[in-house]
């Protein structure tokens, strides 16, 4: 749940700190007032893409930081270690983000630089908005279907028939490319197997070109390696050599020795050094005969780096893009040996395949089947409990002919706000205001399947009469028993029902706007005067005592 939000700079907000608790807060204020900034900095940290005009005027960036505590941070923290950024310390989440005039944005989860698209999927993970423009989704199809799956816990089944799906269009794909290619002549043949044959005879392993490219380099800087060598073993062994010197030397201390027998480790060592000295100028002599390429060694040698490095160029400059085209030159070979007989497998692949495909649609079928009685039962009485007596609501699953991406089935929800009336198309009889109703009931209902902790509610009352508000704001309390729910809204009757309550004021009174964001909750006086003032006003007797008996005893 959202604990702590700290926002500055932010449009005409210049700076506010606010404590969230769990269940039913409303934020209420006079329109234009600014209430859409508080909603704004939760979409920032929800990783909503914003530019620099977000930034209030003569302020330098805007910042933006949140507190989240989840009491089981398992989920959480798993996603964390999938993006590669520290896990929640006690199950609190940090979310930091600022918007510079003139410098880059910066963003940072736990302590953790992140890109935007690091917000994106962490806010799927914790904040859903539902807006004004939330009604009309529910007239797509594709909406009713999430729906309907939610109400069905049909997830399971849905991943398994999209896997099957993917499968089988792939394999689909795969004879439609193989169908297509043109037979190759025999002079393209021809040439694939030259390439292919050189490309064999480079031995194309890590190891070998390794091998290749560092004899090559040794056969480049021979003479260099030879002259160096040879200076070594000069230096080493030849008359002036240190091996010389060093046996004068080794002499004078065995006399040395004779005359003073304590210094016989002096020749131990020496003797020492003398041995390293003979094995060390034997190695450097071997490596300048090693270095030695024999004319005929030195052209294989060439002609096969020369075939190395014109296959780089030709196919992509570095091992892998060499061996993928090898692999790619092999696999045309053999499918131009037996077309006919890769594309007799293919379809019996695909034949298996969509077999499998069509029973696990079948399986996802008869969940959403199962689902969807039980659904427009439970919707109907919600949606009736908002102001429709008799109206009838039902849920439909239609067959298709073919399988998509979703399944062999796609999903209808059928409305009737009137008695005696047949159910149509949710498109061809309800109103903006019936729409929002009937989102609101469905929302209600699938709520405690929703396992985002924190849900927005933007003016989704709007189009409600203040008869129904009442019941709108017992669905945004009962909604708050399992989610943490924040509600911006213009009726007195939402906002009497929540256990907490948000005021957003504009003072244009000084020579620049601005906007505040205060907690009433604790002041209840404070609080009967915002719910006259949404009455009508906050003055009139008549509205502060309306205020007071929907208020009640919180």
């Amino acid at each position: 749940m959202l604990q702590t939000l700290h926002i500055r700079n932010l449009a005409l907000l210049e700076e506010v700190s606010l404590d969230f608790e769990a269940g039913f807060t409303a934020v209420t204020g006079e329109t234009g007032a600014g209430k859409s900034i508080l909603l704004g900095a939760l979409s920032l940290l929800a990783g909503e893409r914003s530019d620099k005009s977000i930034i209030r005027q003569g302020a330098e960036s805007c910042d933006v930081e949140a507190s989240l505590y989840f009491e089981d941070a398992k989920a959480i923290d798993a996603l964390l270690v999938e993006l590669d950024l520290p896990p929640c310390e006690e199950g609190l989440l940090i979310l930091k983000r600022s918007v510079a005039r003139a410098k880059a944005p910066k963003i940072s989860v736990n302590g953790g630089l992140s890109p935007l698209s690091v917000l994106q999927k962490l806010g799927e993970a914790w904040i859903d908005f539902h807006g004004p423009s939330e009604p009309r989704r529910l007239l797509k199809g594709s909406c009713q279907l999430d729906l309907l799956d939610l109400f069905g816990r049909t997830g399971d089944s849905l991943e398994s028939y999209q896997g099957c799906y993917r499968a089988w269009r792939e394999l689909l794909a795969e004879r439609v490319r193989i169908s297509e290619e043109t037979k190759l002549s025999a002079e393209q043949i021809d040439f694939l197997q030259m390439q292919l044959d050189r490309l064999d005879e480079l031995e194309l392993t890590e190891e070998a070109i390794e091998e290749l490219e560092r004899d090559f380099q040794r056969m480049s800087q021979a003479q260099d390696l030879i002259e160096l060598a040879s200076a070594m073993t000069e230096g080493l062994s030849g008359e002036e050599g240190v091996e010389n010197k060093l046996a004068s030397i080794l002499r004078d201390a065995q006399q040395l020795e004779e005359l003073d027998p304590s210094s016989s480790s002096l020749v131990e060592r020496l003797n020492s050094a003398s041995l390293e000295l003979n094995d060390l100028g034997a190695e450097v002599a071997g490596l300048g005969e090693q270095l030695q390429f024999d004319p005929e060694q030195a052209e294989q040698l060439q002609t096969k780096m020369d075939a190395w490095l014109a296959m780089k160029r030709k196919h992509g400059g570095d091992f892998e893009a060499v061996t993928a085209a090898r692999d790619s030159m092999r696999r045309q070979l053999e499918v131009q040996g037996d077309i006919e007989g890769t594309l007799l497998k293919l379809d019996k692949q695909s034949a298996e395949s969509e077999k499998k495909l069509r029973a696990t649609a079948k399986t996802l079928r008869l969940g959403r089947e199962k689902a969807a009685g039980k659904l427009a039962k439970v919707a109907a009485a919600s949606i009736a409990m908002l102001g429709f007596k008799k109206a009838d609501f039902q849920v439909q699953v239609i067959g298709l002919a073919e399988p998509g991406p979703m399944g062999d089935s796609a999903c209808e929800f059928l409305f009737s706000p009137n008695v005696g009336e047949a159910p149509l198309a949710l498109n061809k009889v309800a109103s903006s205001g019936e729409l929002a109703r009937v989102m609101l009931a469905l929302k209600t209902v699938l709520a405690d399947l929703d396992g985002v902790p924190l849900l927005v509610f933007d003016e989704v009352d709007a189009n409600v009469g203040g008869e129904i508000g009442r019941v709108v704001g017992e669905k945004m309390a009962a909604i708050a028993q399992n989610h943490q729910v924040l509600c911006v809204t213009h009726l007195p009757q939402v906002a009497a029902q929540a256990a907490h309550h948000l005021v957003v004021e504009k003072d244009q009174s000084k020579d620049r706007a601005i906007v505040t964001i205060e907690p009433i909750q604790e002041d209840r006086a404070n609080r009967i005067g915002e719910l006259a003032r949404m009455l009508g006003d906050r003055n009139a007797k008549s509205a502060r005592a309306h205020a007071e008996e929907l208020l009640g005893d919180r």
